[in-house]
């Protein structure tokens, strides 16, 4: 338990850039009078961020606190960190030490079309230095999703943000408020990836190289010009408007390995193995052959997730993107790598890693041991994967390296509650062995007396089990029909559900439930210590939901305790140590590195859903944090928010309490020092924003460079309408 005290503390939220509140009210003597004072009492080469939450760094290290945009003052080291008031600022704030700046935005016009521009909600960012010159290369920059205030499409009929301006006029000069083919399309143009050149100026600034020719878009339909040889009812459907770049073109996507060969074949779009766009692109990885890894996540709000028995889709559904223009869902949800400094290579969907709503990608890279990736599956219940491949590396930094992603073996994570764990093998012969709910679910059921969603499981769902009359999509296990149920899906092999291995690896999360993988807590990032090897991974939200439950054996699911301080579930960073010196190995052990909730609440670290990680070249560990825009301060979101309760005597699911800890914000645990193992807090964002994509660059000699995404903010809220929310919480 931290040695924090329960405090009573104001905590005032501005959506505008609000003049200076915090002086008159803080008083001269909780403030150092110069720079100096902040760095008196730490190790650290800037001065820690003063959020609005106690943090233990604060007792022994002095902070900055923001006053106004641009400016601020120091707060010396103190026991008592209790504040009269805290405003959070509509901006990136960081240390004085250091400067932020925008190097590229939405709808920037960089590219050798102009008509072309820089796509929406921005996240993973990977740099590829040109010819190992650190000052010049290519920026790639994954676009996830649309949202308001770009378009009030896909908001409720009767939301009242409807009713309030939108940016796509303002920022793209286009109206995307039209139900018509250009505006699905320039939706899907929104999402995916954009390459920018940028480079170093004397000002020690990066900036982009606007107009190279290597400058492109990835899109959402990029290749839409090959649905002219399909045959069935998309056949026309090759262009989406009349600008350039909306006339569709050839650049569309392969896939590789199992999948490509075994399923893509059978595809209803009769295109085999090209592949038309990537989208909803979210973390990533950069290999050391300078290509980037991009993860296509939440696709299932464009195509059907759901497969037959041999990996194609049940269907389209009706009203989605996908259906408009003909895209299959068996073809989304991949890896998928691109060469930025070669457009001559085609992006590939690297099958061999398996479908599902991938987060990122770790790679371990030695030459003579096989090539070995660690990924995640981001949802309430998702799996943590390992894929290693058939061959061997011969040369880390070889082009070819590319083809150790065609052929490999896709594993899942089994944690077992003695910290060892098993590699289990997705493969036809694998036997099925399903986790029982009531297993799963037995601490919440042992303190609750009752577990959410009743504890479920997806299984995939095949006539004449459990009684089920077609094949296709997923069926729920949980406590209520687990006795009547479960027997129909043990004692067998993946074979039993499966036609091909290609159609196992387009059904992973579900193959993966079938072999008792464990359900985790939403695995948002895996990185590999370049130190030690350790495989360090964040889960972001351990509340279940209706996608899975995730393993309360393992993991911290609800608030057990009616207790004020009782450990709260907001994820954690937990740490995988491979049995194996290559890491190809079938076993390992695991350990809980740090668990998420307040700093006052019994073991917890001092953050809420830990997202996307990064070591920086003295391996030191940043992480950015991704609580929802819809709790954020504590207030809803729309055009007059509501507060939002607080109840730190209620149990279960109380994901309110995540109001405690402001905005989103990045934070740094040194590895060595008087602060080593800390939270030490380094920026936060603008309010309803989630920062995103760390990617350090430097050489590890001189200062280095931390380039990240703001996305989405202002989300689900009017924009520049002044609103200045304020409330009070109890820390």
């Amino acid at each position: 338990m931290s040695t924090l005290t329960r405090r009573q503390l104001l905590i005032f939220f501005g959506s505008s850039a609000a003049a200076t509140v915090l002086a008159p009210k803080m008083g001269s003597q909780l403030f150092g009078a110069n720079q100096e004072v902040a760095n008196a009492q730490s190790s650290l080469s800037f001065t820690p961020l003063k959020l609005a939450h106690p943090l233990p760094v604060y007792q022994t290290t002095s902070s900055y606190v923001p006053l106004e945009i641009g400016s601020g003052g120091f707060l010396q080291a103190d026991e008592k960190l209790n504040l009269p008031s805290y405003t959070y600022f509509d901006d990136v704030v960081v240390p004085p030490e250091y400067d932020r700046y925008v190097i590229v935005r939405w709808g920037d016009r960089l590219f050798p079309d102009e008509e072309e521009y820089f796509g929406y909600n921005n996240d993973y960012t990977g740099f590829v230095p040109i010819n190992n010159n650190i000052n010049d290369g290519f920026l790639w920059v994954n676009h996830e999703y649309i949202s308001y205030p770009m378009t009030a499409l896909g908001l409720k009929p009767d939301d009242e943000l409807a009713a309030f301006p939108t940016t796509d006029k303002l920022v793209l000069g286009l109206d995307l408020s039209q139900r018509n083919l250009t505006t699905f399309g320039e939706l899907l143009y929104n999402v995916g990836g954009s390459i920018v050149r940028i480079r170093k100026g004397t000002d020690g600034r990066y900036a982009p190289v606007a107009g190279d020719p290597l400058n492109r878009r990835i899109h959402g339909l990029s290749g839409l010009a090959i649905n002219a040889t399909r045959s069935d009812n998309y056949k026309n459907i090759t262009s989406w408007g009349g600008k350039n770049y909306q006339k569709g073109d050839e650049n569309y996507l392969q896939g590789t390995g199992p999948a490509a060969r075994e399923v893509f074949s059978l595809s209803s779009d009769g295109l085999g193995d090209r592949i038309i766009g990537t989208a909803h692109n979210c973390s990533g990885g950069t290999t050391d052959w300078g290509t980037i890894l991009s993860a296509e996540e939440n696709f299932q709000s464009a195509v059907r997730e759901d497969v037959l028995p041999d990996g194609t889709q049940t269907g389209y559904v009706e009203g989605t993107l996908g259906a408009v223009f003909g895209l299959v869902g068996e073809k989304y949800g991949w890896m998928v790598e691109i060469d930025p400094a070669n457009p001559n290579f085609r992006p590939q969907k690297h099958t061999a890693l398996g479908r599902f709503r991938h987060e990122n990608i770790a790679l371990r890279v030695k030459a003579g041991s096989p090539l070995i990736a660690y990924m995640g599956d981001d949802r309430q219940g998702g799996h943590t994967y390992k894929y290693v491949s058939k061959a061997i590396v011969k040369n880390p930094t070889d082009k070819n390296n590319n083809l150790l992603f065609h052929e490999g073996t896709l594993y899942v994570a089994r944690f077992n509650r003695d910290k060892t764990g098993e590699w289990i093998p997705l493969l036809l012969t694998t036997p099925t062995n399903p986790n029982r709910p009531n297993e799963i679910a037995e601490a919440e059921l042992n303190t609750i007396g009752k577990a959410q969603k009743n504890g479920l499981v997806r299984l995939p769902k095949r006539k004449g089990i459990a009684a089920q009359t077609e094949d296709g999509g997923s069926f729920v296990l949980d406590l209520a029909n687990q006795d009547t149920a479960l027997g129909g899906y043990r004692n067998k092999t993946l074979a039993d559900f499966y036609a091909t291995q290609g159609a196992l690896l387009a059904d992973a999360f579900l193959a993966a439930n079938l072999v008792g993988g464990t359900p985790t807590a939403r695995p948002e990032d895996m990185e590999v210590n370049p130190a030690t090897g350790e495989v360090l991974i964040a889960y972001t939200d351990a509340g279940p939901g209706s996608n899975g439950y995730p393993d309360s054996r393992i993991f911290i699911v609800a608030k057990y305790f009616d207790s004020i301080n009782s450990t709260q579930h907001f994820g954690g960073l937990y740490k995988i140590m491979e049995g194996s010196a290559d890491g190809g190995g079938k076993f390992f052990r695991w350990e809980r590195f740090a668990q998420g909730g307040e700093a006052g609440s019994e073991e917890g670290a001092g953050f809420a859903a830990v997202d996307n990680l990064a070591f920086d070249s003295q391996g030191n560990v940043w992480g950015v944090t991704d609580m929802s825009s819809s709790i954020e301060n504590g207030f809803g979101s729309g055009s007059d928010p509501k507060i939002i309760g607080m109840d730190r005597r209620k149990t279960g699911n109380v994901g309110a309490l995540a109001a405690a800890f402001g905005n989103n914000w990045l934070f740094v645990t040194p590895s060595a020092g008087s602060n080593a193992g800390e939270i030490v807090p380094f920026a936060y964002g603008p309010p309803r924003c989630e920062m995103t994509g760390p990617t350090f660059i430097g050489d590890g000699e001189g200062p280095q460079t931390l380039i990240l995404s703001v996305q989405h903010p202002g989300e689900k809220m009017p924009i520049g309408n002044g609103v200045e929310l304020a409330r009070s919480i109890e820390m």
